[in-house]
């Protein structure tokens, strides 16, 4: 098994331990990140009706011209501050935190903190 593999594995399985314990309901859907390489997304989720219901990434039309490379901390503080505002405006102030196996620290850590600095609540 290459380098590549085994930690693409750790990750999955460190997603799957979060994932037993954290689920989004209506009252308090999941905030999840995913982070490739070259970017970031950030999802509101409501497990029980199976529904995405606020997304922002590094390739979202709103931050068009503000982010030059979505790998970095600056732009995932940009991805956390703008799905916050899109959360808090479909009245969404509540959320749990899926760090999706990751560890938090660095660009998901500057997304949260971000999120958190708008005003949502985890």
């Amino acid at each position: 098994m290459g380098e590549t593999n085994k930690r693409l594995t750790s990750r999955l399985n460190r997603k799957a331990r979060v994932r037993k314990k954290v689920a989004g309901t209506s009252e308090r859907p999941r905030l999840c990140v995913f982070r490739s390489a070259s970017h970031i997304y950030a999802q509101i989720i409501n497990d029980q009706d199976g529904t995405t219901l606020v997304e922002a990434s590094s390739v979202s039309p709103d931050l068009k011209g503000e982010i030059k490379h979505g790998g970095n901390v600056v732009s995932a503080q940009k991805v956390g501050a703008l799905v916050a505002r899109k959360a808090l405006a479909k009245n969404i102030k509540k959320v749990v935190f899926d760090r999706g196996g990751y560890l938090y620290h660095g660009r998901v850590k500057a997304l949260a903190d971000a999120a958190r600095g708008e005003g949502l609540e985890f």
